[in-house]
């Protein structure tokens, strides 16, 4: 039995069909196996069909025929998620909802600094249409050549400049969604002040698609900066590197865009994956620190003075071992493709764990040094490491299997004890589970359990009210 005719309702796919056209609706096998399965390979669903929908009238007239057929709807940008949270379930009830094809930048306000666009527009494309206005939108990732202005709004991501911009959450002014019966809720024209109640489109920034669709978004930008300089650092220890964040915050201020931190076990492994990579520094260091600097209105040189006064200054004080500072743009990317190369150099490795969590960035060195440790002694033959966000709390912690596991049998028979034993040390020191990436389904049954109960009641509660059917993305975010 395939994905296209699990228990297919005659009447909703005629309907569908006639609704949305040939471009918009397909029970073509083929056309939709390569959206059943996460980016990790982890989930594989199955799907009633595929809808791609051209615009936000059409998710509407969809949304209205799935609530009346009692369709389930799993919403879908760039399926580049981590946490399985645009993956249908393997019942093949429901429909695979794709905001691909609604892509268009509808309009940049230079003066005003946004930007509106729909819930397709891949992130590198925003990049690079705001860059020909002298404008940048301030919110990149490893993944910004598939990951969607919808997918990122859902899931309120954060990525490498959270430090110094905030997540999602802080670049969203206004948002259109439709709801689980079909209703469009239009909140994009931006309001300085608007004191009219709830914030109701913070209540479907992060939501993973449970409570609505969003089909368009204004985006706030901001200048493209004037200078950029970019150093590679080299550590003996974590807690040297949470020093060297403080001191660098107070030195460079505002300039301070990025800090990001890398284990010598991360570096080997990207060194190993990517073909003529080479390592920044002549010597191996236990860690390294990926330290990025901005400035719209200071010259690269001034800039470029000021972060080597501060690592000649740590240098001296015996906090880093050696710095290296990028030459130019090019080199700059290189030092970034390091440390965005991590995930997939690491998943070639074989089975892993990866867990998307934060805890409070003073307490982040102190973590790392105590659960790795016990993780890979409570689980023999496993390899801790975390890298990431440090600046902002957030470190990719994974654990990865034995060299004799077995991908698939690993992660089910040991690795889900793994990822309990991780979360309970993280819900310890006060931390999240889940930084950036979402709860998705990977996550939800672990929320449940550790979860604030007054928290997830109030959740529940909107979850009913918003979407009574459970039409929307079912199974994920909300236990």
């Amino acid at each position: 039995m395939t994905a296209t005719t699990v228990s297919a309702p005659q009447a909703f796919l005629a309907s569908a069909k006639s609704l949305l056209g040939e471009k918009g609706f397909t029970q073509d096998a083929d056309t939709i196996e390569p959206w059943l399965t996460d980016w990790r390979g982890r989930y594989t669903g199955r799907a009633l069909g595929l809808a791609s929908p051209a615009s936000t009238a059409e998710v509407a007239a969809l949304m209205a025929l799935c609530n009346e057929h009692r369709i389930p709807v799993v919403p879908q940008g760039g399926n580049s998620g981590m946490a399985g949270g645009a993956t249908p379930d393997e019942s093949g009830e429901g429909i695979l909802l794709s905001l691909r094809r609604m892509n268009a930048i509808r309009s940049l306000d230079v003066g005003a600094a946004q930007v509106v666009c729909e819930a397709g527009v891949i992130l590198q494309t925003l990049h690079e249409a705001t860059e020909e206005h002298g404008l940048r939108f301030p919110l990149t990732l490893g993944g910004k050549g598939s990951a969607t202005i919808g997918g990122l709004i859902s899931t309120n991501a954060g990525g490498t400049q959270v430090l110094r911009y905030g997540t999602m959450r802080a670049q969203v002014l206004g948002l259109k969604a439709v709801l689980a019966d079909g209703r469009v809720f239009d909140a994009l024209t931006v309001l300085k002040k608007d004191n009219r109640g709830f914030d109701l489109k913070q209540l479907l920034i992060g939501s993973e698609g449970t409570l609505g669709v969003v089909t368009a978004a204004t985006l706030r930008l901001l200048p493209l900066p004037r200078s950029r300089v970019t150093a590679w650092v080299g550590l003996s220890s974590v807690i040297d590197a949470r020093t060297l964040l403080r001191q660098s915050q107070t030195s460079l201020g505002e300039a301070l865009e990025g800090f990001e931190v890398v284990p010598a076990h991360c570096l080997q492994s990207v060194l190993a994956h990517l073909p003529n990579a080479r390592s920044p520094l002549v010597q191996t260091h236990a860690w390294n620190a990926l330290i990025e600097c901005t400035s719209p209105s200071e010259d690269a040189g001034a800039l470029r003075a000021r972060l080597e006064a501060a690592l000649e200054s740590a240098l001296e004080a015996g906090l880093i071992a050696d710095a290296a500072i990028a030459a130019n743009e090019a080199q700059a990317e290189q030092f970034w493709t390091l440390r965005d190369s991590i995930s997939p150099a690491e998943r070639a490795l074989g089975p892993a764990m990866q867990h998307d969590i934060s805890v409070p960035v003073e307490r982040m060195p102190e973590f790392i040094l105590a659960a790795i440790p016990i993780v890979e002694d409570e689980f023999p033959g496993t390899t801790g490491a975390a890298f990431g966000h440090l600046g902002d709390g957030n470190v990719h912690f994974h654990v990865l299997a034995p060299a004799d596991a077995v991908a698939g049998q690993w992660e089910e028979e040991e690795g889900h004890r793994i990822s309990a034993r991780v979360h309970d040390l993280v819900t310890q020191c006060g931390g999240s589970i889940s930084a950036e990436h979402g709860i998705g389904q990977m996550k939800v049954a672990e929320l449940g359990r550790l979860g604030d109960p007054v928290a997830l009641s109030m959740m529940r509660a909107v979850k009913t009210a918003l979407d009574p059917h459970d039409l929307l993305n079912p199974g994920k975010l909300v236990p």
